[in-house]
């Protein structure tokens, strides 16, 4: 393994020290190709536009091979899998992110795309060689696209970054990149090639490629997600064939600016009418790709997706009046169709508890929606009304009251779970901490620190109290007395001062322990070991002082949140210590993204970042539980998930870590339907953008 990883480093090395000898071949390439389609220009418009790009790149040229070299560096290790700065891919721009860009943005995000596909297909082949070999070096059995560092996203990537930073002219730049795409691809081609024999000369055989299995009617389909070659190259999804609906346009919509600047549509009403049916047509080619997106999404069940195709004439006609509609979060239509395919989530079968009213309810919603009148836009705020209602008023009053009184539960243990790590870290500071045996600092720094945030936590309830009748000060003034009694080499030479302190500080031990309910137990384990060093150090005789001795190198466990055995069930809390052999997820509901980009979002996503209303998959009592996270603590510590079965559980965040490792929790959707839905149709609309103005 760690040949392997020497075969790594150095194949980077190499590749960063070619990289300074290409880069400047390259760009020779390029001045020549402009130079070239100067000469070869018939129109003096298209000459002059060769001619400023090549005098640009002239000028600049020395500046764009020292910014290349260091972007690229940088993109080298920011790509590295697990590193906390891997760079945004071209391909992966949302519905969200387009309303926020500027219009030279999204030209930008097209341009990247163009030559990121004409790279990629020109080293389709060498990328793929080195991929597998780049994979067993990192000591994986499989391949991992993301796992090449030098990839050509990232290649291309570090390329826009460094011109980018250039005062130059958005024409010019476009023409570097338009002519130089494919001598670009050249030069990573011979760099894949040179790269890959040298892995193998280091004895890197290449690692085979995983098999998916997918469900037929997945495969089948035209309408699934995209996907992408070894190479980085987007796929095409076939969401919708006009290319009428691209990039640039999806932007106007949003933003609102379909008419031309110069003309003034109040004055010139054709011109007005002409930009309004172009604003209809793009948003009913919206409605109709979102809508086509969510009946091909296999998380729904089937009999869902097909009744959600019926509200299209509506949301059609909805587009015609307020174009908009399905960018705005708060318009009725959108918030319905949004808390449908939410909810829809929650089923996994259609003989689910609760799904056959749900399904009555959506079909009457259709129905509604179906019949003719011009008040349709007036239906939509009742019909989401009672929708809402109607899913609070499904859950039973105790399950209610459960729920609230877990997540008042948790917020407590939360509490006391901080409190605990600010007692437990006073308890290291103390100077006679560390020379106390690895036993009693781990009790003191686990349980006895629940035992006084406890205490403290209730001290308010103690008022009036005699400072020797509050429980927080008592469990804390025995410690000088339970470290020291616990040292066999001090405590051995006082026995009278240990026969007097050993029955007040177990009276008090056992006290604490019984007042957050501690498992007898373990407590009984301790208090053996505890009066096993009492024993020894009363029996120990010794003439003279001894020497000092080194502090134990035991180091305590990580303070974990702590749950009374009350509180657990209060909150039908799910044990982090379950056993290895349990089964994992085999014939479960299909993800609808590829594994290995879900595998790669999960691994750079703490537990704490999954958000409520995240659906998930849990593997309980011998099968997957469909459940939602509907809280968490505020310092991302503890989660409650609720299923639509009534059942609930809740788990630290080390709980949910291991089940996320072990593969027996997974995500089934972190973005609402709908969301995703729209993010697919800004990718058909980006794909649109590259074949409209191809190279």
């Amino acid at each position: 393994m760690d040949t392997h990883l020497q075969a790594f480093d150095a194949c980077l090395k190499e590749a960063l020290a070619q990289t300074r000898e290409w880069v400047p071949r390259w760009l020779d390439h390029l001045h020549a190709a402009l130079k070239e389609k100067e000469l070869s220009a018939r129109q003096l418009g298209d000459k002059q536009v060769f001619v400023d790009a090549r005098t640009a790149l002239e000028s600049h040229r020395d500046l764009i091979a020292t910014r290349f070299l260091a972007a690229l560096g940088d993109s080298v290790g920011n790509a590295l899998p697990g590193t906390d700065a891997q760079p945004r891919r071209a391909r992966s721009v949302s519905f969200d992110e387009l309303e926020l860009m500027g219009d030279d943005q999204v030209q930008e995000t097209v341009e990247l795309a163009r030559v990121q596909q004409i790279v990629s297909m020109t080293v389709d082949h060498e990328v793929v060689e080195l991929t597998a070999r780049l994979c067993t070096a990192q000591g994986m059995h499989s391949v991992n696209a993301e796992a090449n560092p030098l990839r050509a996203d990232v290649v291309v990537s570090a390329l826009m970054k460094a011109l980018k930073g250039l005062s130059v002219a958005p024409a010019v730049r476009s023409r570097w990149l338009q002519t130089g795409a494919i001598s670009l691809g050249h030069e990573l081609q011979g760099l894949y090639t040179r790269l890959s024999a040298l892995l193998d000369r280091m004895g890197v055989q290449a690692a085979g490629y995983a098999v998916i299995q997918l469900p037929d009617a997945r495969t089948a389909t035209a309408d699934a997600p995209m996907g992408r070659r070894a190479g980085g190259v987007p796929e095409e999804t076939g969401l919708g064939t006009d290319a009428l609906l691209t990039l640039d346009h999806l932007h106007q919509l949003l933003v609102g600016n379909l008419e031309q600047p110069d003309e003034e549509p109040l004055r010139q009403p054709g011109t007005a009418g002409a930009s309004n049916a172009m604003v209809r047509t793009l948003a009913s080619e919206v409605v109709s790709l979102m809508l086509k997106q969510i009946s091909a999404d296999e998380r729904l069940l089937r009999p869902v997706r097909e009744m959600l195709q019926g509200m299209k004439p509506a949301l059609l006609q909805v587009a015609r009046t307020d174009p908009r509609f399905f960018a705005d979060r708060q318009n009725p239509a959108r918030r319905l169709l949004d808390a449908i395919t939410e909810h829809s989530l929650a089923y996994t079968n259609e003989q689910d508890r609760g799904y056959a009213a749900f399904s009555r309810q959506v079909r009457g919603i259709i129905d509604t929606l179906q019949k003719p009148g011009p008040d349709l836009a007036d239906r939509f705020p009742g019909l989401l009304q009672h929708f809402n209602r109607s899913q609070t008023e499904a859950m039973a009053p105790e399950q209610v009251k459960a729920r609230g009184l877990a997540v008042k539960t948790l917020v407590r243990v939360e509490q006391r779970n901080l409190l605990a790590e600010r007692v437990a870290a006073e308890f290291r500071s103390r100077n006679d901490f560390d020379r106390s045996p690895g036993v009693v600092r781990r009790f003191l720094t686990g349980p006895w620190a629940q035992v006084v945030a406890q205490a403290r936590l209730e001290v308010s309830n103690a008022t009036g109290l005699g400072t020797s009748e509050v429980p927080a000060m008592r469990y804390t003034d025995i410690l000088p007395d339970l470290l020291w009694s616990s040292q066999l080499a001090v405590a051995s030479l006082n026995r009278p001062r240990l026969v007097k302190v050993i029955p007040t500080v177990l009276r008090t031990l056992r006290e604490g322990l019984d007042s957050i309910d501690y498992p007898r137990e373990q407590a009984e384990a301790f208090f053996q070991a505890l009066m096993g060093l009492h024993e020894a150090a009363y029996k120990t005789q010794r003439a003279e002082p001894p020497q000092d001795v080194q502090p134990s190198e035991q180091f305590e466990d990580d303070m974990e949140p702590w749950m009374q055995p009350a509180e657990a069930r209060d909150t039908c809390f799910m044990d982090d210590s379950l056993p290895d052999t349990q089964p994992s997820f085999v014939d479960t509901q299909p993800l609808q993204r590829d594994w290995v980009d879900l595998k790669a979002e999960m691994a750079a996503q703490s537990p704490s970042q999954l958000s409520v209303g995240t659906w998930v998959d849990v593997w309980q009592d011998g099968q997957a539980l469909r459940c939602q996270i509907t809280w968490a603590s505020p310092h991302g510590t503890l989660f409650l998930f609720a299923g639509v079965n009534g059942r609930s559980l809740s788990m630290t965040r080390r709980g949910l870590d291991r089940l996320i490792e072990q593969d027996k929790l997974r995500v089934v959707a972190d973005h609402g339907v709908v969301d995703e839905a729209l993010d697919e149709v800004t990718r058909q609309a980006w794909l649109n953008s590259i074949k409209a103005d191809g190279l």
